[in-house]
């Protein structure tokens, strides 16, 4: 599972396995750093290249990206949109499916508190993934997080199909 933290600077990314056991583990994380100096183009073009090997070196089965949320400057937004698009395209690419999750969704399922700060959703992440320390970076700890809520969500569904398949 790849979560993808979209920026048009730092894009973050993590790939995240859950065993039978339920036990979660890091497979990699890290970021795509795209100068704010280069035009447009050349960074989503910097960012569409590194997502694509991550994919090619990790091989990941699912895709998951924070949804769309609510921006006060409208140049951000549009940027943000346009790292979304490229991350979208990039696992379209690959075949993969692509999941979106509200930023509440994922910090309430990583930190049990939509509300919760970075360096609290750091933290958790650190602890859950069982990692000697946090991730390089919020944007890489962020990308866990959406990997992590994507997994969890997935294991909650299926347990209640399962529910419901034996009554």
């Amino acid at each position: 599972m790849l979560g993808i933290d979209c920026g048009s600077e730092n894009t973050g990314y993590g790939v995240v396995e859950l065993d039978d056991a339920g036990h979660l583990r890091c497979i990699v994380s890290g970021t795509v750093r795209a100068s704010a100096r280069l035009a447009m183009a050349v960074r989503l073009n910097k960012i569409f290249k590194g997502l694509q090997e991550v994919i090619e070196e990790y091989n990941p089965d699912k895709v998951a990206l924070e949804d769309v949320f609510y921006a006060v400057n409208v140049k951000s937004a549009l940027k943000l949109g346009q790292v979304r698009g490229v991350a979208m395209l990039v696992a379209s690419n690959a075949g993969l499916e692509v999941a979106e999750y509200a930023p509440l969704t994922i910090k309430s399922a990583v930190v049990g508190y939509g509300r919760a700060e970075k360096h609290q959703v750091q933290q958790m992440v650190t602890r859950l993934l069982r990692l000697e320390a946090p991730p390089e970076s919020p944007d890489a700890a962020d990308a866990l997080a959406i990997a992590i809520c994507h997994l969890h969500t997935e294991a909650t569904v299926g347990r209640q199909r399962a529910s419901r398949g034996t009554r």
